[in-house]
């Protein structure tokens, strides 16, 4: 295990970069995973990381030996308290890092199953959230357009718990497109809509699109999906958080699949 103490040394340099700067994450098509459960996420669909990145106290917990006993010809390096602190991209640093690249999205092989759309979804704890609701409803794809945070920050990828690596992720999708030429229903939610979520058949396909946390779905859109819900809320609310209302709307459609099946 290579240690590293210098800030003027190349790989510290990446690794900062990487975590600060989400051009960095782009033009590089690299970025930072915190934890072990996500490095056993990603190299149980991708393979081993690039580099591992290490301080003491990760060096020495029980699930790093586990998997380097695993895979021991995993690149591997040691960084001091102070450097790691610099290079981790959240504030409760679990001292254990990983280097990856960006796994790219899947090929379309077809448009007759159910997908999610989300446009300018901002905040990174929203948007892994919506991420892993994605993955635990069955979806395969999801569809980010022009505004949504990055996809693949270390926050969301923090956010979603692994979901990135059961899904199929485009950023900068063009939702118009998508919704146009969508063979199934295509459905959105507002707070104006009479029809209720609950009264609405979710056997097939289902593309779902989603909005803005303050100011909703950009113009136009909406008005090109098929069907707009809003979800009955007799306790008096005013909205729900959008990651709330993705998690209602997907577990919808999977408790009438399930129940028509």
């Amino acid at each position: 295990m290579k240690k590293i103490t210098s800030r003027d040394n190349p790989t510290f340099k990446e690794l900062r970069a990487l975590a600060g700067s989400s051009r960095e994450r782009r033009s590089r098509n690299r970025t930072l995973l915190d934890g072990m459960h996500l490095v056993d996420a990603y190299t149980a669909r991708h393979g081993v990381p690039e580099l591992l990145v290490l301080n003491e106290q990760g060096a020495g917990s029980d699930e790093l030996r586990r998997f380097l006993l695993e895979h021991p010809r995993t690149a591997t390096i040691l960084l001091p308290d102070a450097l790691f602190a610099e290079v981790s991209p959240v504030s409760t640093p679990s001292g254990v890092l990983a280097m990856i690249g960006i796994p790219a999205a899947r090929p379309r092989t077809g448009h007759d199953g159910s997908c999610v759309l989300l446009d300018a979804i901002q905040d990174a704890g929203n948007l892994g959230s919506i991420l892993r609701t994605a993955a635990a409803a069955g979806m395969s794809e999801v569809f980010l357009g022009r505004g949504c945070a990055q996809a693949w920050s270390p926050r969301v990828l923090r956010a979603a718990m692994g979901a990135h690596f059961q899904l199929s992720i485009q950023g900068h999708a063009d939702l118009a497109a998508i919704l146009q030429a969508y063979p199934g229903m295509s459905v959105s939610t507002s707070l104006a809509s009479r029809q209720s979520l609950y009264a609405l058949d979710l056997t097939g396909p289902v593309a779902w699109l989603f909005g803005n946390e303050g100011a909703g779905l950009s113009p136009g859109l909406e008005t090109l999906t098929a069907r707009s819900v809003r979800i009955p809320m007799p306790g008096g609310a005013e909205s729900l958080n959008v990651a709330a209302a993705a998690a209602v709307c997907l577990f919808e459609e999977v408790r009438q699949k399930q129940a028509g099946g």
